[in-house]
């Protein structure tokens, strides 16, 4: 099924920062400890810099000591997508947002319950909504 948010390769370059463009669109990551998000504790819904959709939300983040934010869950069932990720000799599950495609970072069985998984995601991929 074809993402619901469709531009050219022009207009996202025109709308993201060249960080948020190399992570959402080139599947690119940032260095751990970096992000803006790895260590918030700020209450409110993470969206999605391509798109504005919500993704997660606070009250499922978490500190994995990974260096990159961490959630147990996504906001709701259909905020992302998986994909098979087999880049660089690795095997990991992708994690894109299902509206417009954007990588946002990969999850992993490591996490903490109830789901037991760890969403490791881009800060550059997210954009914080205080609540």
């Amino acid at each position: 099924m074809p993402n619901k948010v469709q531009k050219s390769d022009a207009e996202w370059r025109a709308e993201l920062t060249p960080a948020q463009y190399h992570i959402l669109r080139e599947k690119g990551t940032e260095r751990a400890f970096t992000g803006e998000y790895a260590h918030s504790k700020e209450p409110g819904e993470y969206r999605c810099a391509g798109c504005d959709k919500v993704l997660f939300r606070s009250d499922e983040k978490f500190e994995s000591g990974s260096g990159w934010p961490s959630f147990w869950a996504p906001a709701s069932s259909d905020a992302v997508d998986m994909d098979n990720d087999r880049s660089y000799g690795m095997v990991r599950t992708e994690v894109k947002c299902s509206d417009c495609g954007g990588h946002l970072g990969h999850v992993f069985d490591d996490g903490p319950q109830p789901t037991g998984l760890r969403y490791c995601i881009n800060s550059a991929a997210l954009k914080l909504d205080p609540k």
